[in-house]
């Protein structure tokens, strides 16, 4: 993957000893021309680098996920 990251943040996950949520915004994440995506990943290690798990959310549907979490509260 390569890219450009910015408004990185970083959230403790609740119920683990060292995990960590990061968030951030990518432009170009998978090259030229392809479409700038929220990054969201999860470590119960704390590494913010190499998360476990990670989501990319494109930008055009992030009004909408946010949404539905919102929904889930």
């Amino acid at each position: 993957m390569s890219g450009i990251i910015s408004n990185q943040s970083t959230l403790t996950l609740d119920g683990t000893k060292n995990g960590v949520i990061s968030i951030a915004k990518i432009v170009e994440p998978y090259g030229k021309g392809s479409g700038t995506v929220a990054s969201v990943g999860i470590s119960l290690a704390g590494d913010t680098d190499s998360p476990e798990w990670k989501v990319h959310i494109p930008m055009k549907n992030l009004d909408d996920v946010i949404a539905a979490l919102q929904s889930m509260k």
